[in-house]
């Protein structure tokens, strides 16, 4: 493998088409034992998850990883809060940011880099009904293109 290498374990899918994307930021995270071995194996999701700014400290919130199975006693709460690695300037950067109407702080991805797994954490801004017609709309225009393109 090479120096840089990233394998994506966990993606949000739904992310891109409830919200605009202003902002991507790498942060790491605190996890336990089982947790490592469970979403190395891609049992985990972001439904509603959301990151929480707690005593000047961020906290990934509603993140679900599943037990992991040879886990006995010892594993994990599967929706426990989990804290991010970030600088205390990006912190207060994004908790300034989420203050103002509309902002919010989402999870993007889970991944692995260099052995070490990291969040993709996103500012964004929720998009109206009316956004999320334009964006499939364009879309699909977009596709209607290639598929005319490619065809002739």
């Amino acid at each position: 493998m090479n120096q840089d290498s990233e394998k994506t374990l966990v993606t949000n899918k739904r992310a891109e088409h409830d919200y605009f994307i202003l902002q991507r930021i790498e942060a790491g995270i605190s996890l336990k034992g089982t947790e490592v071995k469970s979403l190395r194996q891609g049992k985990a999701n972001f439904l509603d998850a959301y990151v929480d700014f707690i005593n000047g400290e961020a906290f990934l919130v509603n993140m679900h990883i599943s037990e992991y199975t040879q886990g006995n006693r010892f594993n994990h709460e599967e929706k426990r809060k989990r804290k991010l690695l970030l600088n205390k300037r990006e912190i207060l950067k994004l908790q300034q940011k989420v203050k103002e109407k509309g902002y919010t702080v989402i999870p993007l991805r889970a991944y692995l880099k260099n052995g070490k797994i990291k969040i993709e954490i996103a500012l964004a801004r929720g998009k109206k009904v009316y956004d999320k017609r334009a964006t499939i709309a364009e879309k699909d225009l977009k596709r209607e293109l290639e598929r005319k393109y490619k065809i002739s």
